[in-house]
């Protein structure tokens, strides 16, 4: 049987997902971040098909999401997508630490997935945890200033003006910066990676993580079959069923 359950670790709202037998047991562990606006409880699909593959899934709330919303509108809510993404970051850490203090999850087997803007934080992730032993970014970017500065021209665009001086958005471009993948691939040391990205994505478009995972190719010469990118050529942005069986396939594959 599979459990759901519902508690807060670290003072972080989440759903654990997991075979029941394997409760108190350790066990491999994926910690799975939802998207922006979104709550953990939309990736419960994901997190059941894995549980069958006897991985421990996590689902916490991002700041300001789910149980831990704020009831923001969602205006004020994007001016934190940044800060969000780098508490979730920091948050990886303190959930990892826990649960390997409980004694529940295996420490040589974690991985990290998420959905834009979860996947966006499993990138950045991988710059600073030599600890995830495997990834999926599910529309997600590696290329943080590039596409900070993509949001700001979008914004731009679309005739708002946004609540900070250029020299103020310089210094978050800094801040974001530290974070980006693409400035940094050789922190990747050729760990397990699976992108999955819809060709028509209006939200977060494919190519930056499309053409980093290009770039990077080289560096998994002997072992291609670590470095995956599924392109749907007509997927948009929401993940197919193929890219949520490629997701449980890969972590089965890397974890056990």
């Amino acid at each position: 049987m599979i459990v759901i359950d519902k508690k807060t670790v670290a003072n972080i709202t989440l759903l654990e997902v997991v075979r029941q037998e394997l409760i108190h047991e350790k066990a491999p562990t994926v910690f799975f971040l939802h998207g922006f606006s979104s709550v953990k409880e939309n990736n419960l699909h994901y997190a059941y098909l894995l549980a069958e593959k006897n991985i421990r899934v996590v689902l916490p709330d991002a700041m300001f999401h789910g149980d831990r919303s704020k009831s923001l509108p969602i205006e004020e809510l994007a001016l934190h997508f940044w800060n969000i993404i780098l508490k979730n970051i920091e948050e990886l850490n303190y959930l990892k630490n826990d649960y390997i203090e409980r004694g529940w999850t295996d420490e040589g087997k974690i991985g990290v997935a998420g959905t834009s803007m979860g996947g966006v934080t499993t990138l950045g992730a991988l710059t600073q945890y030599d600890w995830i032993k495997c990834a999926v970014s599910l529309m997600g970017n590696p290329c943080y200033d590039q596409f900070a500065r993509y949001l700001v021209e979008k914004v731009k665009e679309q005739g708002h003006e946004l609540p900070f001086t250029d020299e103020q958005l310089e210094e978050e471009y800094k801040k974001v910066s530290q974070f980006d993948l693409s400035k940094q691939p050789e922190k990747l040391n050729k760990r397990p990676l699976l992108f999955w990205h819809g060709k028509k994505d209006p939200v977060v478009p494919y190519y930056y993580a499309y053409e980093f995972y290009n770039n990077i190719k080289d560096m998994y010469k002997e072992n291609e079959e670590d470095l995956q990118f599924i392109l749907n050529e007509h997927g948009q942005h929401k993940v197919s069923r193929e890219g949520v069986l490629a997701t449980v396939r890969w972590f089965a594959k890397y974890l056990h």
